[in-house]
Formats: structure tokens, C-alpha cells, sequence
């Protein structure tokens, strides 16, 4: 509680409030545990962030595989057969870039078109770059428009 002495000086009231005029700054103790809060709180979040990453490039995957289905379709019903990415790209159906993503990875996938005979027949499976880093699992759609999944050392089998 603060008290006001009108019949003091200034500087007596200073005292009586405990005012510190010097700019001293903080301690080395103090410096200290602020950056030991800070890395125990990066400690704590950098993993589920990393996870987070891997996650959303699981679901830009999948969503890329619908992506090149419809696009997949389309093509065949303009052509009477289906076509490879740079095919589909080519034409605008899909983007450059994801018409290059069997050469240039996308979101820490790389993806991978196989064409039936004839080109009447196609499969595309997009597997992480680096697993256990960039994804924990692979994807596979083919022109039934199923959607498999895969962990690294696992066979194919349907995503739910």
C-alpha cells in the first residue's frame, strides 16, 4: 500500500515508494531462465509440429490423387484414352507443376503414372520423398478411383 506524505520532500516520498532510477537491466540469472522457458516450451511443440507437416502433405497427396482422377476422366472422355501427367498438363487440364511431379516432387511426394495397354488402363502412386520425414505413408488411385495406402514396409490396401 502507498503512502502520501504531503509535509515531505520529494525524495523521501521516492523512498517511501521505493522508486529505482538506475537502468541496470536484467541479470544474467534472469537472461538465463528466459531462454530456458523458451527452449523447453520449442521442445515441447517442434515434434507435433513436424507432425503436423507430414500430415498435411498425407492430405495434399490424396487430394492430388482426386485431382488427376477427375482430371484422368476428363481426358478420356476428349480423347478415348487416358494420358500421362505432362499429357494431362499439356493439354491444361491439371498445373505445370503437378504435371512435372514425377520428376520434381510436390510437397515432399513423388508421384509415379503407369499406363495400362493402350493407354486404356492408368495407375498413379505418390510415395514421400523421405519417409518418416516428408510422409508415413504412400498413396496409389487407379481409373476405378479406389485410393490405396501404404506404410513403408507394407503392402497396398484400401484407405477407409
Amino acid at each position: 500500500m502507498v503512502k502520501f506524505c504531503l509535509d515531505r520532500p520529494i525524495e523521501k516520498i521516492e523512498v517511501i515508494l521505493n522508486i529505482n532510477r538506475t537502468n541496470e537491466g536484467l541479470t544474467l540469472v534472469e537472461i538465463v531462465v528466459v531462454v530456458a522457458i523458451i527452449a523447453i516450451i520449442a521442445s515441447i511443440s517442434i515434434p507435433s509440429l513436424l507432425s503436423y507437416k507430414k500430415s498435411a502433405n498425407e492430405t495434399r497427396a490424396v487430394s492430388a490423387l482426386r485431382t488427376i482422377n477427375s482430371a484422368e476422366e476428363l481426358y478420356n472422355t476428349r480423347f478415348s484414352s487416358y494420358g500421362t501427367l505432362s499429357q494431362l498438363a499439356n493439354r491444361n487440364i491439371i498445373d505445370a507443376t503437378m504435371g512435372m511431379a514425377d520428376v520434381t516432387p510436390k510437397q515432399g511426394y513423388i508421384y509415379a503414372m503407369t499406363m495400362g495397354a493402350f493407354a486404356k488402363s492408368w495407375c498413379c502412386q505418390c510415395v514421400p520423398l523421405t519417409w518418416g520425414t516428408s510422409g508415413d505413408k504412400g498413396f496409389l488411385i487407379d481409373n476405378t478411383g479406389q485410393i490405396w495406402e501404404k506404410f513403408e514396409s507394407s503392402s497396398w490396401i484400401p484407405k477407409r
